[in-house]
């Protein structure tokens, strides 16, 4: 099953906690091999490179006593710069990107690098020991920690730098947008069952359809939540070992409520509390969406920050613009991608599994409604959401996607004639609508 390895990794990159011990843990380990190994390497180092440490016990606990207070001061202040980028952030673009900023592995990287070297400094002074009889300075270990000093301020100076670049608007919008990309190039539900050229594009038929409905037994999630992952695999491999048919209700990014169906399997009658059980272990549940399966929730973080700059205490229709052009990127590439099937069979050519499938109107739904609705009274909000329209109309080769588009263009040239106060800016807007218009008019219906 690969719920529990989802449910771990997704825990892991969305602490902020993981790769700081990781790095502390790995910088104890260094203190004790370097002290360990002190006398053979600090001899070879002094031969040839002439590098190490040649103070005496007082110079080296003065070093890195030096070092490991200068550490944990500059960790703080990391943190303090950490906070106020996810506070901004929070106020300006929106909760839901506080996601983002936690699992951005530079920060943690930083962080990490401070933490590890005070613990590192704090290690190796504990074993410097002044006693004439028993003295001990590990030279190899003050001089790592020399180095280790040296690297946390060039980190330092990058993170100076990197803070200052993600907490632009374009840049957290791009970085939205290549997820929304990488989402839409992994399309879900991904290939099970036969191969891509053997699925049939067709639905079976109307009939058996409705017995599935009239003779399945329900299946209820163990709790509620969003559901942020299915493991279709798992799925297949039930439904075969079990000679049923698996009909998934519900896709990721939905809410789920534990007294409604989630899952409904045919024939009912060899349902059982085992396979209930191994049924629900193949869905993951969470109290947010990720966007490892849920292509809607990077376009709703878009969407989310396109509307929060249209707010008239904002007024910021450059993000908004910004943000149109990404989603257009992301609509053109789900335009040319080929439609993954709901229905799933077996090597056999016998109906498995079948799981909802996001849609390309859905999707242009979700990206263009809101805005559509706030932008309304800006002229270069309407013009760039006819001109994102007209720029997907190109790489649009379905009918139903075509006929998506075109009715949103429609409602956007209806909604500028009633929120454009001045005649020049409505008879733009008119111009711009009838080009898209005659774009998709011109589209074949199907390819």
């Amino acid at each position: 099953m690969r719920v529990p390895v989802f449910k771990t990794w997704n825990r892991i990159r969305s602490s902020f906690w993981f790769l700081p011990a990781a790095m502390a843990s790995g910088a104890m380990l260094l203190a004790f091999v370097t002290v360990a190994q002190e006398k053979p390497v600090t001899d070879w180092l002094t031969l040839h490179w002439g590098l190490t440490f040649n103070g005496g016990a007082e110079g080296a606990s003065s070093l890195l006593g030096a070092i490991a207070g200068s550490m944990i001061n500059i960790a703080g202040v990391v943190f303090s710069m950490t906070l106020v980028a996810l506070s901004l952030a929070s106020s300006q673009l929106g909760p839901r990107l506080l996601r983002n900023f936690m699992r951005d592995t530079t920060t943690q990287v930083v962080l990490g690098t401070f933490v590890a070297t005070f613990l590192y400094c704090l290690l190796v002074l504990r074993s410097i020991r002044r006693a004439e009889e028993t003295l001990f300075v590990p030279h190899l270990s003050v001089s790592l920690g020399v180095v280790l000093a040296v690297l946390s301020v060039g980190v330092l100076i990058y993170f100076i730098h990197h803070v200052s670049i993600s907490i632009q608007a374009n840049e957290i919008v791009a970085r939205v947008g290549m997820k929304l990309i990488e989402g839409i190039e992994r399309p879900f539900p991904k290939i099970i069952g036969r191969g891509a050229p053997l699925i049939p594009t067709a639905p079976p038929g109307a009939d058996f359809l409705e017995r599935i409905d009239q003779e399945a037994c329900s299946i209820e999630p163990d709790g509620d939540g969003y559901l942020q992952f299915i493991d279709e695999d798992a799925l297949m491999e039930l439904a075969i070992q079990e000679d049923v048919v698996i009909r998934v209700t519900r896709r990721p990014g939905h809410y789920v409520v534990a007294t409604r169906p989630l899952v409904v399997v045919w024939p009912g009658d060899r349902v059982t509390d085992q396979l209930k059980d191994r049924i629900n272990s193949a869905f993951a549940l969470g109290n947010q969406r990720t966007s490892g399966q849920d292509i809607q929730f990077a376009v709703n973080q878009l969407v989310e920050i396109a509307v929060r700059a249209l707010s008239p205490g904002v007024n910021d229709p450059f993000t908004a613009i910004t943000c149109l052009d990404r989603l257009g990127s992301a609509l053109c590439r789900l335009a040319q991608q080929e439609r993954p099937s709901p229905y799933r069979y077996d090597t056999q050519e016998q109906l498995r599994v079948i799981i909802p499938v996001f849609t390309f109107p859905d999707v242009t739904d979700a990206a263009f409604n809101q805005i559509r609705e706030y932008g309304r009274s800006s002229t270069a909000v309407t013009l760039r959401l006819l001109e994102t329209i007209a720029e997907v109309a190109g790489s649009v080769h379905r009918s139903e996607d075509r006929i998506a588009l075109l009715r949103h263009a429609r409602m956007i040239a209806r909604g500028a004639s009633r929120g454009l106060p001045e005649e020049e800016d409505r008879q733009r807007v008119e111009k711009c609508f009838q080009s898209a218009n005659r774009l998709l008019s011109e589209l074949p219906d199907s390819r």
